[in-house]
């Protein structure tokens, strides 16, 4: 009897694992150059005294899906999505160098450029800062022009050029931030060849309806975990009423 109520007890909490980071991708739908998180069951043996004749189920995230999302047109200047494959440098919250396909970006009071999430866009020699300035425009290979405040309509001037990166995508993983990064630590080398698309967004690679279909299978699994506990309780009740009875 407690082995019927192992194995569902361990597939009950796994389930609501697996629903975790469901919701999580379902949430982010709508989030700006978001990367679904996938998931995946495993069924494990539990090796102890004896032979390994019971088995658990394991919820993992072998990776994330890396496909890329769709492009909608804007017309914002500082909207920007990267042309086919490659990501954006950004600074993460410690510091260190991090990749994102969110190109929502937006120029800070104290003249920094940031992405929507507030993540510092990196350029050649670090965080990119803005002068004032009256007009701004990112070329295809992330090159920032600016026309500055008071200058003619011609007076164009160059500020920085956003770090674009093209790392093989086995060499990355996401963090817990939601970020990707280079999975030896170090930083990936900016890339020529990638091309950035103005006055574009592109969406996150969630698939709505996908997304909601996997809920509700999760949530029946689910639901069954609970009826097979139910089912041991029960089997263990008629098996002590026998026992008195004896």
């Amino acid at each position: 009897m407690d082995r019927m109520l192992y194995v569902a007890m361990s597939g009950a909490k796994q389930t609501m694992l697996a629903q975790a980071v469901n919701t999580n991708n379902l949430a982010n739908v709508n989030t700006t150059g978001f990367r679904a998180d996938l998931e995946a069951f495993r069924s494990l043996p539990v090796y102890g005294p004896g032979y390994p004749s019971r088995v658990y189920a394991q919820t993992e995230t072998p990776g994330t899906d890396l496909l890329a999302g769709t492009l909608s047109t804007t017309g914002r200047e500082l909207d920007v999505a990267v042309n086919g494959a490659g990501w954006i440098a950004v600074q993460a919250a410690d510091g260190s160098e991090a990749y994102t396909r969110a190109g929502d970006l937006r120029v800070t009071v104290n003249g920094q450029l940031e992405t929507g999430a507030g993540r510092p866009v990196m350029g050649n020699g670090g965080p990119i800062a803005v002068p004032p300035f009256e007009k701004l425009e990112i070329g295809a290979d992330g090159t920032i022009s600016i026309r500055p405040v008071g200058q003619a309509a011609n007076a164009l001037a160059v500020v920085d050029r956003i770090k674009l990166v093209n790392p093989p995508l086995g060499q990355m993983e996401k963090g817990t931030d939601g970020l990707m990064r280079v999975k030896d630590g170090k930083n990936a080398a900016a890339d020529a060849a990638v091309q950035l698309a103005s006055g574009v967004l592109e969406s996150s690679n969630v698939n709505a309806i996908e997304a909601m279909v996997r809920m509700i299978e999760l949530g029946r699994q689910f639901e069954t975990q609970i009826k097979m506990m139910r089912a041991a309780q029960e089997n263990d009740a008629a098996s002590a009423q026998l026992m008195r009875m004896g």
